[in-house]
């Protein structure tokens, strides 16, 4: 059987375009592969946190990525299994500084602060140890985490090359066609959950009455013809709430004005979000059986992992 492997770091709630862009493909391939899914609480610190706040945002990650219906999967905390970064510093040992200094992330994110951590520099190495580890064989990767998985395999082939073959070398695949989700506010940047404090962001917790309000302030155009709910290139405020109507199972058929979209849309959306936020209520009243669970899959894990660190550690020379 193929094995899927995806982390999602801590960094905000996760949203609406998280759920149908990843985490609603992620449940629907579950039966076809062994799944690791995992929460990269140490992906989290490359960049200043508030502590209380990460532990606040691993828990409902954890809550809810059961409740999305990933029950099938080996779910598993980073940082619950000691191979990752250990095995990161062996590949930190096979790097290049040309190639870290190359890294898209990094630029962007230390643009216009003072000072980035020594971690955000390394974190590709971190996030090679995390798909290596897991010996996959292909690894579905948007546009932009590309660079970081082609690292992964030259860091692969040159430890291989050097030290012995030890490593899978991933094959860089596209991943299937998820909905993109653009905010509401802005159409033309993705719904992320690093903008979750965004008025344009759709939470997988938020209300129906908190829904309904981000909806109704959606942008569309000034276009008020016959035709105006269609979508167009020079639409895209249109065109996202049409996608995302139909990606929750709604239908445009009938709809011929801006109003009438967002009614279908916010209906649409909240009866979406309706199951997710009963489970994940019932999961958070019982924080032991979600901890068991995460427990049990790190578990797993520390089997799975433990033999390829220990394979590449005597490689090495340890």
């Amino acid at each position: 059987m193929s094995r899927n492997l995806s982390l999602l770091t801590p960094s905000g709630h996760l949203t609406l375009g998280n759920l149908l862009g990843a985490l609603r493909p992620m449940a629907a391939g579950q039966g076809d592969a062994d799944c690791f899914y995992g929460i990269a609480d140490l992906h989290a610190l490359t960049t200043t946190h508030d502590p209380a706040r990460l532990r606040s945002l691993v828990r409902e990650t954890a809550a809810l990525l059961l409740a999305v219906g990933l029950d099938e999967s080996t779910l598993f905390l980073q940082s619950r299994v000691p191979a990752h970064p250990q095995l990161a510093y062996l590949l930190e040992c096979t790097a290049y500084t040309g190639e870290l200094n190359r890294m898209i992330q990094f630029k962007e994110k230390g643009r216009g602060v003072d000072s980035t951590r020594v971690s955000l520099y390394t974190y590709p190495a971190l996030m090679a140890a995390d798909i290596l580890l897991y010996r996959a064989e292909q690894v579905p990767v948007g546009a932009d985490q590309r660079q970081h998985v082609e690292l992964t395999r030259d860091l692969a082939i040159r430890f291989n090359r050097t030290y012995g073959p030890v490593f899978t070398v991933p094959e860089i695949t596209v991943p299937p066609a998820g909905a993109r989700v653009m905010r509401l506010d802005d159409p033309t940047r993705k719904m992320g959950k690093s903008d979750a404090d965004a008025a344009g962001v759709v939470l997988l917790l938020d209300s129906p009455d908190v829904v309904r309000r981000k909806v109704a302030r959606a942008v569309t155009d000034s276009d008020t013809g016959t035709d105006a709910v269609r979508p167009a290139p020079e639409k895209p405020g249109v065109s996202n709430l049409l996608d995302i109507l139909t990606a929750c199972g709604g239908s445009a058929d009938g709809i011929a004005t801006y109003g009438a979209l967002k009614r279908a849309v916010t209906d649409a959306v909240v009866a979406e979000l309706e199951p997710i936020q009963k489970r994940y209520a019932e999961l958070a009243a019982d924080p032991a059986y979600v901890s068991a669970i995460f427990d049990a899959g790190a578990a797993r894990c520390r089997e799975v992992t433990g033999p390829v660190l220990a394979a590449a550690e005597a490689a090495i020379g340890l």
